[in-house]
């Protein structure tokens, strides 16, 4: 830890919120004469690489700068009024649950505005591709540092609008449909959820999310508390996505440009599940604990109909597509996220947090990848990779197979690597629920959560049979470009940040364990 001020630390988590959004701004605007480069177009993108940059870095400092020794603490606070007649304040900080999601989204950010700068997708001006990726980080970022009911509504609003540009703009066949759908879903979603925050701000009387963690509110009766649980958490698990709530988001995978799904996976399913740690355990644990049975049936069928809906893609003859399947597989990794949650223990809620940054870094660099293998060949449907490409793909591209290999592997929760840990300490919490919860159903939960790792154990070695080794080809096959200098410089950070995370656990369980255990009994500073 460094020894930084904490007025510095104010202004770093401030800078981080806002800065991309002022980038937005100034990527619409004319770049001047000498940033112009060979091109306008490559002015923009680099623009977009350097506030990217400064915003990663800024996350860096702000992490040196985090008092490790006390991460249950609220750091770098800023609470300032906004509008006193309803007690909305422009409150923010950062503690051990929400800084590894600030950090996460500010690498993955910087590496597709990085990609993007070498392989820009196809479609309109690259100015309003890189001011949409802007405001989709600053509203990102926002979502997990603002500390008020209602600037978390704004924030998880905002990054709706962006998404939808970037699906319906610069996506592939079927953008139109997936982006609508998209759209849609959150958006009656995020209607719901309003209600209930308004239900829980209202009756308290604030809505600062520490003060309603902190202090005694008896105006939130349990009624009150299911209540709002029931409106809150329809909006959260819409955007996680929980099934059955799920199916925008194949659609949407599928149709949306390589940076798209990499933001999608990596960031905006983790507003969902952060709302439940944030909002729901701390402020109404009795509406959590009258829905946790039910939270935590949803998410082992989640996890069990991601896991079929993969192998009956990933199987040999079917109409398979790649980027679809790791859509689905993200169905079932959310769906061990939402199952810890349910337990309500410090073990659970652990591995769920744990989930999520394992999810955001192995499941962000499979879809560049599947990106990649979609550049070369033109296509992601299985049986044509596994004809044409699969058959020497270790042969043709050996960094490429080796890589895909790799993260297919630490998908299915290979131990040693980040994806075991946040699914097996998931499944220790229900072992052992919290107090008041069956024991008998989350045994059962377990049991069938456990079944359905090796369901995606199966699925995961099928597709790297199918694509990186496939049937022996009888002609030797033209080798395809291995993995290019850009493309290794975007993804070496994820490959290493899931090999450390998967050896050295403590690293990240050492900042979200004191945090949730304050949270969990009634407290998060």
């Amino acid at each position: 830890m460094i020894d930084i001020n904490e007025s510095v630390m104010q202004f770093l988590l401030a800078f981080i919120v806002v800065a991309p959004l002022i980038g937005a701004v100034a990527a619409l605007l004319p770049a001047p004469p000498g940033l112009k480069g060979k091109s306008p177009e490559q002015a923009v993108l680099r623009h977009g690489v350097i506030v990217t940059g400064v915003v990663l870095i800024a996350a860096v400092a702000l992490t040196l700068g985090f008092d490790h020794d006390h991460p249950s603490r609220m750091q770098a606070t800023t609470d300032i009024s906004w509008i006193p007649a309803l007690d909305v304040r422009i409150h923010l900080g950062t503690d051990g649950i929400s800084l590894p999601l600030l950090v996460l989204t500010a690498l993955l950010t910087f590496l597709c505005a990085l990609y993007s700068y070498f392989k820009m997708p196809a479609g309109p001006t690259p100015k309003a591709f890189v001011a949409l990726v802007l405001v989709l980080e600053s509203g990102t970022l926002a979502t997990f540092a603002v500390l008020d009911l209602l600037l978390f509504f704004l924030a998880f609003e905002t990054v709706l609008i962006p998404m939808y540009f970037l699906i319906a703009r610069w996506g592939g066949e079927q953008r139109t449909r997936a982006a609508w759908k998209f759209i849609l879903y959150t958006l009656l979603g995020s209607v719901v959820m309003l209600l209930g925050l308004l239900l829980i701000g209202i009756k308290a009387g604030t809505f600062d999310i520490v003060a309603l963690a902190t202090d005694n509110h008896p105006e939130l009766t349990t009624s009150v508390q299911v209540i709002a649980v029931l409106a809150i958490g329809i909006g959260l698990a819409v955007k996680t996505p929980m099934w059955p709530l799920h199916s925008w988001l194949p659609d949407a995978h599928t149709a949306a440009p390589t940076v798209g799904s990499v933001l999608l996976a990596g960031v905006l399913l983790k507003m969902g599940t952060y709302g439940f740690v944030r909002i729901l355990l701390p402020v109404t644990p009795d509406g959590m604990s009258t829905f946790a049975p039910y939270l935590a049936a949803f998410a082992v069928v989640g996890i069990i109909y991601g896991s079929l809906a993969c192998l009956a893609l990933a199987r040999q003859g079917a109409k398979g597509d790649l980027k679809r399947l790791i859509a689905y597989s993200s169905v079932g990794h959310m769906g061990f996220v939402l199952l810890g949650i349910a337990s309500m223990t410090p073990t659970g809620v652990n591995g769920a947090l744990f989930a999520n940054i394992a999810h955001g870094l192995i499941t962000g660099l499979l879809f560049f990848l599947v990106g990649a293998l979609k550049d070369r060949t033109g296509t992601t449907d299985l049986d044509t990779l596994a004809q044409e490409t699969g058959a020497a793909l270790y042969g043709r591209a050996p960094r490429l197979g080796g890589l895909l290999a790799f993260a297919a592997v630490a998908s299915l929760g290979l131990p040693g690597l980040a994806g075991f840990w946040g699914e097996m300490l998931a499944l220790f919490g229900a072992f052992d629920p919290a107090d008041g919860l069956s024991r008998p159903a989350f045994l059962t939960f377990m049991t069938i959560a456990a079944f359905g790792t090796l369901l995606t154990a199966a699925y995961m070695l099928v597709v790297v049979r199918r694509v990186c080794m496939g049937a022996t080809s009888q002609q030797e096959s033209p080798k395809l470009a291995d993995v290019r200098t850009y493309e290794f410089a975007a993804w070496t950070p994820l490959v290493v940040l899931t090999v450390v995370a998967g050896l050295w656990p403590k690293a990240l369980l050492g900042l979200t364990d004191p945090a949730v255990q304050q949270l969990l009994s009634g407290g998060t500073r």
